[in-house]
């Protein structure tokens, strides 16, 4: 044992070899070591020429058949397949495509997607559902990307609550169509169907709603931005969910004009989020997809506005305001405390809610019919004087009076009744003889109004006054519906009656607005 211990390794046999050191003859000497003369070339003939000259080539490889770019090929080829009427066929496949159907399986579905095609949805398997969803996903069934997506959105939506799966994948793989098509679309849609997929999706949607389209907010991307769990709120879980749903997006976004008209920036300006960091995304994940159509990835910049703190802190004091206006509004106990905002700013949601959910509750009930008989009297009057214009004859005398004797003769003119511009001349006179009646009322909601309002009144009476309005409502901090909503509460209180229809004033209120010039 001892002694195999001291015998050489492999490895050192091979280094001590008498060979090591032995020199490599040239290749001029021949094996005995004597050189040789190099031997004549061989002449070549014109096909080892040729031989060569091909293994010179580049050789080009040969394209990959992959079972997905098979599946695109034959959908390409039946893109147009209709079929007449057929039965419905059960039809089960995990990923699903031509070649898995039977002859009725198939008859049945080139007979359903046609339907579908024509906006109607048969009831039908999951798995003819994803095969139609592949085809558009691959591009074929249509021509323009956009009515790609809508016929996603509409599939997903006519199914959906037949089948929980498709919201596992339907909202990635239209978020990825929009990816790869660069459609500008709001994905507030997707995340809503598709809560599994907030993160980058939710992200997105917010700079894209805070940056460009406020008024397109929706309560489902918002609760990203909110510490406040909603959810549980006993409010929300019984008679407030529509409610608060409804209102608190448009509060957000009546509070970023509100900050942008008083401050000159809106609130992304105000609280600016991180940098934007590029996001990977995996295209189509578990669908039969073609990757040498989009590729396998794409990237997408994510700005993390939800993280961004003081932007979170007002989105979480807004959520919980705007449930205690709605629980004062439907008469429900009970408040939430400890929610800081400014004055000004919860004068404003409190307003802007009363007056919205006042509509809302006037809209539920139908238009109310209010007969004022004052004006009903007033109407008959002046519809009684112009019938008696319409109806004087061509060759009567007028009665002379000392009313008349005081218009010269030469400046009397004959109203034909068949010139529709003297008969409007006749009904502006007539409007004007009852403008100098006495109207106490109207001088009362004169001496209401403020300056401001008074000075909006007599805008939207001129061209493009309501842009004249938004001004005057931008310099003093408000908003121009709300300045309407005063002006009309006070026109009800006075006068009975609206006096902005709109964003205009009333027809019936026109002759009213020259005593508001004075």
């Amino acid at each position: 044992m001892t002694s195999e211990r001291n015998q050489p390794h492999f490895t050192e046999l091979v280094w001590e070899s008498t060979e090591q050191n032995v020199p490599i003859p040239p290749r001029s000497e021949g094996k005995s070591g004597i050189p040789v003369a190099p031997a004549a070339k061989p002449k070549k003939s014109l096909e080892d020429a040729v031989q060569i000259q091909l293994w010179d080539m580049e050789e080009k490889p040969e394209p990959v058949t992959t079972t997905e770019s098979q599946f695109v090929a034959r959908a390409r080829e039946l893109a147009g397949e209709k079929g007449p009427a057929a039965l419905f066929v059960p039809f089960k496949s995990y990923w699903p495509t031509y070649g898995h159907m039977t002859g009725a399986q198939s008859r049945w579905y080139f007979f359903w997607r046609d339907e579908v095609r024509q906006g109607r949805y048969p009831k039908t398997d999951l798995s003819y559902i994803f095969l139609h969803v592949y085809e558009l996903i691959n591009g074929v069934g249509w021509t323009d990307p956009q009515d790609g997506y809508c016929q996603l959105g509409l599939i997903w939506e006519a199914y959906r609550d037949q089948y929980k799966r498709l919201d596992q994948y339907l909202g990635g793989w239209m978020a990825d169509f929009a990816f790869v098509r660069k459609l500008e679309v709001p994905l507030s849609g997707i995340v809503a169907r598709s809560r599994g997929l907030a993160g980058d999706l939710a992200e997105i949607e917010l700079m894209r709603c805070l940056t460009a389209a406020p008024e397109q907010l929706t309560f489902e991307v918002l609760t990203v931005m909110s510490d406040y769990d909603i959810s549980k709120s006993k409010f929300y879980l019984g008679e407030g969910k529509e409610a608060a749903e409804r209102y608190i997006p448009l509060v957000v976004a009546l509070i970023d004009s509100y900050v942008a008209r008083k401050h000159g920036s809106n609130l992304v300006e105000m609280f600016p989020p991180g940098p934007v960091v590029m996001r990977e995304r995996y295209l189509f994940r578990s669908a039969v997809y073609d990757i040498s159509l989009y590729g396998y990835s794409v990237l997408v910049p994510v700005v993390r506005i939800s993280k961004s703190p003081p932007l979170r802190s007002l989105i979480t004091r807004l959520f919980r305001l705007t449930e205690n206006k709605l629980r004062e509004l439907m008469g429900y106990r009970g408040r939430l405390k400890d929610i800081k905002v400014d004055a000004d700013m919860d004068e404003l949601i409190g307003k802007y809610l009363q007056r919205e959910f006042r509509k809302a509750e006037q809209e539920a009930k139908g238009p109310a019919v209010v007969i004022d008989q004052r004006k009903l009297e007033q109407l008959q009057n002046d519809s009684e004087v112009v019938r008696t214009l319409l109806t004087v004859e061509d060759n009567a005398e007028p009665e002379i009076t000392e009313q008349h004797a005081i218009i010269p003769a030469e400046q009397a003119t004959v109203v034909e009744p068949d010139e529709p511009e003297a008969v409007a001349d006749d009904m502006d006179t007539v409007i004007a003889n009852t403008e100098t009646g006495d109207h106490p009322e109207w001088e009362q909601f004169n001496a209401e109004l403020t300056p401001l309002q008074r000075e909006a009144v007599l805008a939207l009476a001129e061209e493009d006054g309501l842009l004249t309005v938004n001004k005057l409502a931008a310099a003093a901090g408000t908003m121009p519906e709300l300045l309407f909503d005063e002006i009309n509460e006070r026109a009800m209180n006075l006068l009975g009656d609206l006096l902005i229809d709109g964003e205009q004033v009333a027809d019936e209120w026109i002759p009213m607005l020259h005593y508001l010039m004075r």
